[in-house]
């Protein structure tokens, strides 16, 4: 089973070699590293062209993230699809060896786990833990999802149901995944594992009006799919994001090598 890993790159020196370097140790001997650059001005080309492992790359203009992204899902030919932001990394050489083998062990569409924060000057400090343990599709009208960085799903779904919708600026993500686990109720699977470690800092939680329209396009995604919200009950989410930060201590990275 063929496993394509979609990477998208902007100006992405500073943090990328940790990332194709956690795809290169992957002890799964059957992985694309399908990377997407926008066309950047700093040493990224230059990283990619670095590690051997990475043969199906394109640096070109795009329309946004979400437009990259759906080049990647299209430029893959594997059988399962996941993402792996430029500035993420894999805390163990195993995680897709614990993919596929979930995969080969159940009848499911798609898998998903959980993930860590850790500080962009540390990478062994963990700040936030996010689990999807208990997530189900009724938790959308409330704002919760599975982690999107640790959802891996087959090729096939994507040709059958779509791909990210790039005139959302924040919570395509969302929109998708609402799509295929609600809409569609794609068979899954949860790992009970951290697969993906973050540095702190993404586009959605920079600040309050970026919140905001997360909230509003998070709304609009419900509503285009069947599902009752409203900014309030979205609201009640930030409660439990402090027992994130405070639930880290079985969150360490690990060594990759």
């Amino acid at each position: 089973m063929k496993v394509s890993i979609i990477t998208v790159t902007y100006n992405s020196a500073l943090t990328l070699s940790d990332t194709l370097e956690s795809v290169r140790t992957q002890d799964y001997g059957n992985i694309e590293h399908v990377l997407v650059d926008g066309g950047s001005k700093d040493a990224t080309v230059e990283i990619i062209k670095s590690f051997p492992h990475v043969t199906n790359w394109v640096s070109e203009k795009d329309k946004g993230l979400y437009d990259a992204i759906n080049k990647g899902i299209q430029m893959a030919t594997g059988d399962i699809v996941g993402i792996l932001n430029s500035d993420d990394f894999f805390p163990r050489n195993s995680i897709v060896s614990e993919i596929v083998e979930t995969f080969n062990k159940n009848d499911i569409d798609a898998v998903y786990g959980d993930i860590a924060f850790v500080r962009p000057d540390n990478l062994q400090k963990v700040i936030r833990h996010y689990s999807s343990k208990k997530f189900h599709p009724g938790k959308f009208a409330y704002g919760f999802m599975p982690a999107h960085p640790s959802f891996y799903a087959k090729k096939e779904c994507y040709n059958k149901l779509g791909l990210y919708k790039y005139d959302y600026k924040i919570a395509a993500d969302y929109e998708l995944l609402i799509r295929f686990l609600y809409k569609n109720k794609m068979k899954t699977s949860y790992i009970p594992e951290i697969m993906v470690y973050m540095r702190t800092g993404g586009v959605s939680n920079k600040n309050v009006l970026s919140r905001f329209t997360l909230n509003k396009e998070i709304v609009r995604a419900c509503k285009d799919n069947g599902i009752n919200t409203n900014m309030f009950l979205l609201s009640l989410k930030y409660f439990k994001k402090i027992f994130e930060f405070i639930n880290v201590s079985n969150a360490n990275p690990t060594d990759n090598k």
